[in-house]
């Protein structure tokens, strides 16, 4: 099958579960009932993406509060009781993050529960998400290393850890989120890759790193719009990835000013491509879809393109998201009927 279809990540959760619209919502339950509650908003993630025509299913982060900090709390040496202001991709927002104070060791499995309802529930290939480790290290304060880099490096030995369980709990797909790929750029393949493998060390089902430009949120729309006319951060980065031992690249492509050209420095990945933007609440058409992945064929063999989302939907209104999936599966059905 060529372009299979997936979604970067996190969709949006019910307003039963949580605040509706936003990225850091607060829960509307408590205890076993919250517990419960994530679980049912996971298998309505499964559906929505499985009405939608879906090929990769993903538990949609209905577990987590937030992308980093949902791992985070399964962390021991981390105080959340203690969040101090920092200011997170090179200042572009400032956040109330907690702080390391010793070691860093898992207090037990981390996704377990969701991976493993997920996979219970969907004959579908299933991936899970984790932020990367240069992500954490620059959405954490720091209080006891001293070195961002040997912070990065002990997380990417805690992500490997969980990713080892996640596969074993039959998990075909193991994606980390990596947007400050896009911010640090000269680091990146300094030691950002080397976190990265020591992440995915061992691991035998597909890994995939997500870099983009971030969610649909005001402080992320106003620093796209000041990139100028032609965005070239991934130049920097992409010959590192496609060296790399990573698997997947997911990439935000419909409405940037990406030059697809660029993804040319991918060679002998996959890449995910981004079709859909979640930056506005514009539904995209199929034949919109359809003609970005087009776009992208003159730069990605078709046999190595995934069709995807920019970013995570977890802000966005739910109706919207719905659509968006729903026009996602009908451009690559078009793309398929055209280019198959």
């Amino acid at each position: 099958m060529i372009f299979p279809s997936t979604v970067a990540g996190s969709l949006p959760k019910p307003s039963w579960l949580a605040e509706p619209n936003k990225l850091w919502p607060q829960w509307r339950l408590q205890g076993d009932e919250l517990a419960a509650a994530k679980l049912d908003a996971t298998l309505l993630a499964i559906k929505w993406q499985e009405d939608a025509g879906l090929d990769i299913i993903c538990d949609g982060e209905m577990s987590r509060q937030h992308f980093v900090h949902g791992f985070l709390e399964f962390v021991d040496g981390i105080d959340f009781a203690h969040k101090v202001e920092m200011g997170i991709r090179a200042d572009r927002y400032k956040a109330m993050v907690p702080v390391v104070r010793g070691e860093l060791e898992l207090k037990g499995r981390v996704h377990q529960t969701e991976a493993r309802f997920a996979r219970a529930h969907t004959r579908h290939k299933l991936k899970i998400t984790m932020p990367g480790p240069m992500t954490i290290s620059d959405t954490i304060a720091d209080a006891h290393y001293g070195d961002k880099i040997k912070m990065a490096m002990a997380f990417a030995d805690l992500l490997n850890q969980e990713a080892r369980a996640l596969e074993k709990d039959g998990v075909d797909v193991i994606q980390f989120d990596e947007p400050a790929f896009n911010v640090f750029m000269s680091e990146v393949a300094g030691w950002g890759i080397e976190a990265l493998h020591r992440a995915i060390d061992g691991l035998k089902c597909t890994t995939a790193v997500h870099i983009c430009y971030g969610y649909g949120i005001k402080a992320n729309i106003d620093w796209k719009n000041s990139l100028g006319e032609e965005w070239r951060q991934y130049e920097d980065i992409f010959p590192a990835l496609a060296k790399s031992r990573i698997g997947q690249v997911s990439v935000e492509c419909i409405n940037s000013h990406v030059p697809l050209k660029l993804l040319s420095l991918l060679e002998g990945k996959d890449v995910l491509v981004g079709v859909i933007d979640v930056a506005t609440d514009k539904v995209e058409t199929s034949q919109q879809v359809e003609q970005v992945i087009a776009e992208v064929m003159k730069f990605v063999r078709k046999d190595k393109i995934v069709v995807c989302t920019n970013c995570g939907m977890a802000p966005m209104r739910r109706d919207v998201a719905e659509a968006k999936l729903k026009a996602l599966a009908q451009g690559v059905a078009l793309a398929r009927k055209k280019f198959g």
